[in-house]
């Protein structure tokens, strides 16, 4: 068993993209931090890097849509302050191609795991504890997903009413819903690029460190007085309208 006494954050979907950075920036902000991921070689170049750093960090390697596996990983942490739920699954299907299993699949990843996994942790959490979930702005609106935005405006809701029942014990529970970030998926796709920075007020996309720095927020033992909230982190697309991305 460590003997380390730092509070310790578990993100999941940490090997890459955001979720690597918020597990960087929790990292920096004091916390021993659970790489939860699950693609080994991906958790494990995330851990390098923050020990690198010489920060306190371990990888779990599982999937989330397993209970019992979920169950055991917050079984395996000590000092357990905050949960990060990054992870989740993202894929393009027009409206009429759309089937019911489609939107079986986006909710077990995106909604029904994070309430499982967000439930066993609460109950080991201590007062003070800090649920963040990642939501998306495509929550409020996008075409050719409809799938996946449903289960992020799911994200929304169930965000508010777990604040709700988690207050009395001083669970804060917020979520980060981002707009278009400069992920390596999204910087893949090579076209449309253009286009997508000219509809952002700031003339610019996201970038991950943008997503973690809110996440920060959210984390930090003094925001105890911020609860229930999604603090939306697109650049300020949303203020003219959502349809377009």
């Amino acid at each position: 068993m460590s003997e380390h006494r730092s509070p310790t954050a578990i993100v999941t979907g940490a090997g890459a993209g955001i979720g690597r950075a918020i597990a960087n920036r929790l990292a920096e902000d004091g916390f021993a931090i659970v790489v939860a991921d699950r693609a080994q070689a991906p958790a494990e170049e995330t851990v390098r890097r923050l020990q690198d750093k010489g920060y306190e960090a371990r990888a779990a390697v599982l999937d989330i849509t397993d209970p019992t596996a979920t169950q055991s990983l917050i079984d395996s942490v000590e000092n357990l302050h905050v949960l990060v739920n990054n992870a989740g699954i993202f894929t393009v299907i027009e409206f009429d191609k759309l089937t019911a299993d489609d939107f079986r699949k986006m909710y077990e990843v995106n909604l029904i795991a994070m309430f499982t996994l967000s439930q066993q942790a609460s109950r080991k959490m201590p007062e003070g504890g800090r649920i963040v979930n990642l939501c998306s702005r495509a929550a409020f609106g996008a075409r050719h997903y409809a799938h996946y935005v449903a289960s992020k405006a799911a994200v929304a809701g169930f965000t508010k009413a777990m604040a709700l029942e988690l207050g009395m014990k001083q669970i804060t529970v917020n979520a980060v819903a981002p707009g278009i970030i400069q992920t390596d998926m999204l910087l893949e796709r090579k076209d449309g690029l253009d286009e997508m920075r000219a509809a952002q007020p700031t003339g610019k996309l996201g970038i991950p460190e943008d997503i973690a720095h809110a996440v920060s927020f959210f984390a930090d033992p003094r925001a105890s007085y911020v609860t229930g909230q999604v603090l939306i982190v697109d650049g300020g697309r949303s203020v003219g309208g959502t349809a377009a991305f």
